[in-house]
């Protein structure tokens, strides 16, 4: 198996189990589990292959990926009540699936050949929509959007150093080790030490 192979088997397991933790935190059935974490894990890899006019959709053609979703789901459904706090997991399961997903998208864009910017959106597409769907699905304020936080500029960041270290003549595992790296870094720092970019702020309009 190639190192793209496991980052995206990684990426839709990990995903996958934050979208069965929020079912969790919803109280779904174990079909509600499922659905969640099949929404999540292959989402934002669904989209990014839309857009690529990727033919067939990684899952359609490797199956397996559906059943990785449903291990999780499962996983969650029978573990989720021995976690003492399960946000707190599933932001941090979110922060290394986004990683690991950014790694994924921009090795996929990158293999495909498409230019230096296609490459970091899509890097930046795998990484937060399955997220972001999750988030919305469940009604819930989605962590891409959290005020104050790097989420999506993170994923920038960690797209862009991977393109940076491909264009420099670096090997495809540092490419995506540097993808994955600052990703990971930049989103765990903005958890742990609250790390920001500035917020706009603006007196209220005066009639």
């Amino acid at each position: 198996m190639s190192l793209l192979a496991l980052l995206d088997y990684a990426s839709v397991f990990i995903f996958a189990l934050t979208g069965a933790l929020v079912a969790s935190r919803a109280q779904l059935d174990l079909v509600g589990f499922a659905f969640l974490a099949a929404l999540t894990g292959i989402g934002g890899g669904t989209l990014r292959d839309v857009l690529l006019d990727r033919n067939p959709i990684f899952w359609i053609e490797h199956p397996t990926y559906l059943a990785i979703t449903s291990l999780a789901a499962a996983l969650i459904f029978l573990t989720a009540h021995l976690v003492e706090s399960r946000y707190r997991l599933l932001i941090w399961l979110d922060a290394l699936a986004l990683g690991v997903a950014v790694a994924a998208g921009l090795g996929v864009a990158i293999a495909l050949a498409h230019p230096p910017i296609i490459s970091v959106l899509m890097g930046i597409v795998t990484g937060c929509m399955g997220g972001l769907m999750r988030d919305v699905v469940c009604n819930e304020v989605p962590l891409v959007l959290k005020q104050g936080e790097l989420y999506v500029s993170a994923a920038f960041a960690g797209a862009a150093s991977g393109v940076i270290a491909a264009s420099l003549g670096v090997q495809s595992m540092g490419v995506l080790g540097a993808a994955m790296g600052v990703t990971l870094i930049l989103r765990a720092g903005s958890l742990a030490f609250g790390w920001c970019l500035p917020i706009y702020k603006h007196e209220p309009p005066k009639n």
